[in-house]
């Protein structure tokens, strides 16, 4: 059994930062893309950045200049370092990844997510 395990989140006030931690664990074979989604109540899942399995990363908009999204491959581990947070990055944020695992002698890929987590910026 393959799957995503978030850490990290809580409160904070604005101009703070959080960091949010996603390791992948099961027999994994590789992994590809992995990414930082959030969610508000009442409205789609939106990406917060990715991070491709050479290094190459893309954020969205309202996040770039103030969030980094690294990866440890060889802790098949995802951390999204989140500054100078608003109120308006109140959300849950879900890690995502590409998996590739043996199962059953064949390699099987599939998109996975996290459990989610919940990030709070007062103001």
């Amino acid at each position: 059994q393959v799957q995503l395990v978030e850490s990290g989140g809580g409160s904070v006030q604005a101009g703070g930062s959080l960091r949010l931690s996603c390791a992948a664990s099961g027999s994994i074979s590789s992994i590809g893309d992995m990414g930082w989604y959030r969610q508000i109540p009442g409205k789609q899942r939106e990406l917060v950045a990715v991070i491709t399995a050479g290094g190459s990363t893309n954020y969205a908009d309202s996040v770039q200049g103030r969030f980094t999204i690294s990866r440890d491959n060889a802790k098949s581990t995802v951390i999204l370092q989140m500054n100078s947070l608003k109120p308006e990055d109140t959300a849950v944020y879900y890690c995502n990844a590409g998996l590739t695992y043996m199962r059953y002698g064949r390699y099987i890929t599939g998109n996975y997510w996290g459990q989610g987590t919940q990030v709070t910026v007062s103001s």
